[in-house]
C-alpha cells in the first residue's frame, strides 16, 4: 500500500470517491489479493488526512459494487469471486467448494429434538408428532462463512447423527456412518429475506443485509425423505446455478 496519497480537493470530485477509486486501483494492481484484509478505516483515514466517515463511505460504495466485503467484527476484505454453487440431484457442499480449489469445512453449532409439526411432517413425509433431530450447522469455505443451515431428520432412523456430524463436519459422511451410502436432491426452493441478528453474527455480515434462503429435501435410494434443510446463504458469496 502506498505510504502517502494526495487528495485533489479542487478537482470537483468528492473526496470519498477519490479514495474509492484509489482503493479500486490498488486492488486492480494486485496490491491486495482476493481474500486479503485492508488496513483499518483509521489507518486509511490517516494516510489521506480525512475522517473515518469519509473512508467508510468509500468502502461502502466498493462493497456495493462487490469489490470489497465488510465482515462485522473482522474488518474489510477484498472480495473473492463468488462460489458457483450448482443445484442438482447430487448437491454436496464439500465437493462443490473443493472443486473450486477452496477448503470446505462444517461446524455443529446447535442441536436438539422436537416433534414434527404439520410443515415438517409434510416435508419429511412422517406423521405429525414424529420425534425429529434438529441440527444447526455453519458451512465455511477458506475460513469465510458461507451458509447457516437448520436440518431435520427422523431421530429413530439416525440416532447418532449429531455425534457423527460433529466428528466429520459432513452430512454425507455422517449419513454413511448410519448406513445410508447415497442420497439425492428431490426439491430446492430459493427465496430471499433480511438476515436476522444471530445469522448476521455467524455469517459475519452487517445487520439487515439480504440472504438467500434455500429450502431442500433429500431422498434415500428408495425415494423416502431423509433430510429437510432450511439454509441461509450469504448472498454476495455464492452464485446459485440451477442445472437441468
Amino acid at each position: 500500500m502506498t505510504k502517502r496519497v494526495n487528495i485533489d480537493r479542487g478537482a470537483g470530485i468528492a473526496i470519498w470517491r477519490q479514495i474509492a477509486e484509489w482503493l479500486r486501483a490498488e486492488v486492480g494492481a494486485g496490491h491486495f489479493e482476493p481474500g486479503s484484509r485492508l488496513p483499518t478505516e483509521a489507518e486509511i483515514a490517516a494516510r489521506f488526512g480525512v475522517n473515518r466517515h469519509t473512508v467508510r463511505r468509500a468502502i461502502a460504495a466498493l462493497a456495493a459494487d462487490g469489490l470489497l466485503r465488510a465482515d462485522q467484527g473482522r474488518g474489510t476484505f477484498v472480495a473473492a469471486a463468488p462460489i458457483s454453487y450448482p443445484i442438482s440431484a447430487r448437491t454436496r457442499f464439500s465437493d462443490i467448494v473443493a472443486n473450486q480449489a477452496r477448503a470446505p469445512s462444517g461446524r455443529l453449532i446447535g442441536s436438539g429434538t422436537e416433534e414434527a409439526d404439520a410443515l415438517l411432517a409434510a416435508w419429511l413425509d412422517v406423521p405429525v408428532g414424529t420425534l425429529l433431530l434438529r441440527i444447526e450447522t455453519l458451512r465455511v469455505a477458506d475460513g469465510v462463512p458461507i451458509l447457516v443451515g437448520t436440518s431435520w431428520f427422523e431421530q429413530a432412523r439416525f440416532p447418532s447423527l449429531v455425534k457423527d456430524y460433529a466428528e466429520t463436519g459432513s452430512f454425507t459422511a455422517a449419513l454413511e456412518r448410519a448406513g445410508l451410502a447415497d442420497y439425492r436432491r428431490k426439491e430446492t426452493r430459493i427465496a430471499a429475506e433480511l438476515v436476522d441478528a444471530e445469522d448476521a453474527r455467524l455469517l459475519e455480515v452487517a445487520a439487515g443485509q439480504p440472504v438467500l434462503v434455500v429450502e431442500s429435501v433429500n431422498l434415500d435410494p428408495d425415494g423416502r425423505p431423509v433430510q429437510y434443510t432450511r439454509g441461509r446463504v450469504a448472498a454476495d458469496r455464492v452464485q446459485l446455478v440451477v442445472e437441468n
